[in-house]
């Protein structure tokens, strides 16, 4: 296609008209007839620019409203948040172990029976989500994690008592699956960082209610009570979304690709306010999202492999996981082993000091959001992964000479919650903002199973070695996680984009790229001003293709 290369001003002179076809679309307004990733990313700095420009107040009424009905969504982390220490601190709890007969042969799968239950779901749990809508991902996942705290609670047996495990797991990836995705896609552009990175702070809700619970009750005469109150907890979070779900609208990129793009244009009038927006959010969405794709087609995972970009942020997503959960030892159900190692046997301190590390860990990651739209998400990630690399290397000398030194034993354990605060400050805030932001819309729905599915994978390997690594060869089973959490900060560097500032249909071009890591790191072009309706007239229009 060629220009003319002359045009005149409203003064009568003459000046150059570009040459390049996206600067023109820019500079004129003009729109082509295609979905190629330039003219995304055009429309997105042109969003950016309208977002920098008048920014939406926080507290809006729009906002208020939205944040209402994410905070429904942030309650699917709640409840994986429920019984990451639920168990951890009922392995500590008298009563229970002598109830259950539970001993170092059968805790390992006892507690794995959960994460099992999460690996089977997650190949379920994307149909529900992209066939459905997220907003179904999220209600059958919470009778189901009802139906099994129910069990649960009740049980008098280990078959019984894992039944009900199995399913609580089964349900709550439903609820992991669908919550994050419904929590980026309603987020405000302006504010997508801090409100999707919200969804895994809110896992601290739970912990922290669950593990205080768990303390209190250790002061009680030794009953069933202290650990099946804590037990019935579980079900709380789920209660509420179950409440409040069929209040909150669909998400309207899923609106989008089903074709119900009316219902699209009015979630987004009513959450994110401003014509201006809400027209340049519906233009992208639709250039973007297809009525036919993948999503709609429960068994096609192909969209993972089908192009160098998709096989690019499938390879990101598995990332996070890896180096996000294997990266952590874990902590939350073994803190008292761990507290054990170190020379305190008491149960009441080991309860106390395994409930003290949710406070901490949700002061750091609350901290963190702060830094994840100002700083950006790569160098938040390698700033963490390198503190965590020294918080092991300190905890490892101090587990291998504690042995008559109780205060080396207390300055390792000081620094198990350092590690937890360097961890939680990125790692929690990242952990499902990262890869909802960095996977395509058709893909999302199966990204994030796959996301949870590997997640699992990893917690089944840090669920049944600890136990037995701990007690076998002590403080050099952390020189694993050294080793590992070094990788991760060299991986990051070399292959994590940069996603801050970007709307979710702009990272299309991002990984078009032929560097996409590069290609992040560019800033966002800004639009010129858009030219009066007197100088578009005075631009020759473009001549026909030869």
């Amino acid at each position: 296609m060629t220009a003319t290369t002359q045009g005149a001003s409203a003064e009568g002179s003459y000046t150059p008209v570009p040459q390049d076809d996206n600067l023109l679309d820019e500079t004129i307004g003009l729109e082509y007839s295609t979905n190629s990733p330039s003219k995304v990313k055009n429309n997105g700095s042109r969003l950016a620019d309208v977002l920098r420009s008048d920014p939406p107040k926080p507290w809006a009424p729009h906002m208020l409203k939205l944040y209402g009905v994410l905070f429904i969504s942030y309650l699917c982390a709640t409840t994986n948040g429920f019984d990451s220490n639920t168990f951890g601190g009922l392995l500590a709890t008298q009563t229970f172990l002598d109830h259950f007969g539970i001993n170092a042969k059968n805790e390992g799968i006892i507690t794995a029976i959960y994460v099992i239950g999460n690996c089977i779901g997650s190949l379920f749990a994307a149909t529900l989500a992209d066939r459905f809508g997220r907003r179904a991902g999220m209600a059958v996942g919470s009778i189901v994690c009802i139906i099994g705290v129910f069990l649960q609670t009740t049980s008098n047996t280990v078959p019984v008592l894992m039944t009900g495990r199995f399913i609580l797991g089964l349900g709550a990836v439903f609820c992991s699956t669908a919550g994050p995705a419904y929590a980026v896609e309603m987020s405000h552009p302006a504010y997508r960082g801090v409100l999707t990175g919200l969804y895994q702070s809110c896992f601290f809700l739970g912990t922290i209610t669950s593990t205080f619970t768990e303390y209190g009750l250790s002061f009680q005469e030794p009953s069933a009570f202290q650990w099946r109150f804590p037990m019935a907890m579980q079900a709380a979070p789920s209660i509420i979304i179950l409440a409040f779900v069929k209040f909150i609208p669909e998400t309207p990129r899923w609106h989008i690709a089903h074709g119900q793009d009316t219902e699209a244009h009015a979630v987004l009038s009513m959450y994110h306010g401003g014509e201006e927006i809400v027209d340049l959010e519906m233009e992208e969405m639709k250039e973007v999202i297809s009525t036919e794709g993948s999503d709609k087609r429960w068994w096609d995972y192909n969209g993972f492999f089908n192009s160098r970009s998709n096989w690019y942020r499938f390879s990101l997503v598995a990332a996070i996981a890896w180096f996000g959960e294997l990266g952590f030892p874990p902590t939350s159900y073994y803190l008292p082993l761990m507290v054990a190692a170190a020379g305190i046997t008491s149960k009441q301190t080991q309860l106390l000091l395994n409930a003290i590390q949710t406070p901490v860990m949700t002061i750091f990651a609350l901290s963190g959001l702060r830094y994840v739209e100002s700083v950006g998400r790569r160098p938040l990630l390698m700033l963490s992964s390198t503190g965590m690399v020294i918080c092991v290397i300190v905890i490892a000398a101090c587990t291998a000479n504690q042995a008559g030194h109780p205060i080396i034993g207390g300055v390792g354990i000081a620094f198990i919650y350092v590690f937890l605060a360097v961890f939680a400050f990125a790692w929690t805030p990242c952990q499902y903002l990262y890869p909802v932001e960095v996977l395509s819309f058709e893909n999302r729905g199966k990204g994030l199973a796959a996301l949870n599915l590997m997640n699992n994978l990893v917690k089944l390997i840090n669920t049944y070695v600890p136990p037995v690594a701990i007690r076998s060869i002590g403080w050099r089973f952390y020189i694993f996680y050294a080793v590992f959490d070094a990788t991760g900060v060299v991986f990051i560097y070399r292959f994590f984009v940069e996603t801050r500032g970007r709307n979710l249909e702009e990272m299309d071009a991002i990984f078009a790229d032929a560097n996409p890591v590069h290609a992040s790191l560019r800033e966002s072009p800004k639009p010129r001003p858009r030219p009066s309706e007197g100088d578009r007239e005075a631009i020759p229009l473009l001549d026909s293709p030869e």
